[in-house]
């Protein structure tokens, strides 16, 4: 199976960035990551939706999701760039299409449009959205999934749900790439996430690397393509991967090789310090990626 690889850039969400004090210099040294990743073999870079550093909030810098998506848009070339995952409360599901939907266009259509539920308690309430439960949060994300693809293949949808509604909004350009930017939906809920999946999107982000959890899901979502006529096989199947800068690359291998034996076909890495040090990432390109090629 060939797999493909993405990385993601050093935000500061993961308080990646705290060594370099000048806010400019931290945004160059993430926009060096993608320029680095951009010269292959990487097929993308990607980034956090938060406000707040983990595992707790601190006063760091972290940079705005879709600011950062669509400025390195334009300081990349061929490289996709996406977001793992937009986070459903902060943004109105109409606008967030028409944000994704001008993104597609100014990267050529190298958009990978993610989207997830939203889980950071505390980054809500100190931004001022409305933190609900579990399952408003889910009736929300699912009616948020329906009209993102509606305003990206329809003229001029018409929805009135329970928490959202559009009454003919044009959306155009809807986007560069066919038939629509490319859906990715993160989360491994299995009633509600994985079915949207199989209904919506292009990609799901699942596991989180753990190979049994992501067999387990991934059986979960080739059921719902089953009941709903869905080509399985057409869904990107992503998990995520934390470099171990003390690892051999054979291990590294090990690692990957059992998540693709569980059904993944994309990994998405993360590489401590690479805002410091590209040699991890550059070396993971060259002796790990080719032997899933």
């Amino acid at each position: 199976m060939s797999v493909r690889f993405g990385v993601f850039v050093p935000q500061g969400w993961k308080m990646d960035l705290v060594e370099i004090a000048d806010p400019v210099e931290q945004y160059e040294a993430m926009t060096a990551v993608a320029k680095a990743a951009d010269a292959g073999p990487w097929d993308s870079v990607w980034v956090y939706d938060h406000f707040h550093t983990v595992p707790e909030p601190t006063v760091n810098t972290v940079f705005e999701c879709w600011t950062v998506t669509s400025t390195l848009a334009r300081d990349t070339s061929r490289i996709n760039i996406g977001q793992m995952v937009g986070c459903n409360g902060y943004r109105q599901p109409s606008l967030y299409a028409k944000i994704a939907s001008t993104v597609d266009v100014a990267s050529h259509g190298r958009l990978y449009a993610g989207l997830g539920a939203g889980w950071y308690e505390h980054e809500w309430k100190a931004y001022g959205y409305e933190w609900t439960e579990v399952p408003q949060r889910m009736g929300e994300f699912r009616e948020a999934v329906e009209i993102v693809h509606r305003m990206w293949t329809e003229e001029r949808p018409v929805f009135t749900g329970r928490h959202y509604s559009i009454d003919g909004p044009i959306n155009e350009p809807k986007g560069v790439r066919k038939p629509h930017p490319s859906f990715w939906l993160g989360g491994g809920g299995e009633k509600v996430t994985l079915k949207l999946v199989a209904q919506y999107a292009d990609a799901c982000n699942v596991g989180g690397g753990d190979p049994d959890l992501i067999r387990r899901k991934l059986g979960v979502l080739r059921g719902h393509c089953d009941a709903l006529g869905r080509d399985y096989d057409r869904i990107i199947k992503s998990t995520g991967l934390e470099l171990d800068l003390n690892e051999s690359t054979a291990d590294t291998i090990g690692r990957v090789e059992r998540m693709v034996e569980a059904g993944a076909d994309y990994v998405i890495v993360y590489v401590p310090r690479v805002a410091y040090d590209h040699e991890p990432m550059l070396r993971f390109a060259s002796e790990v990626i080719p032997q899933f090629a």
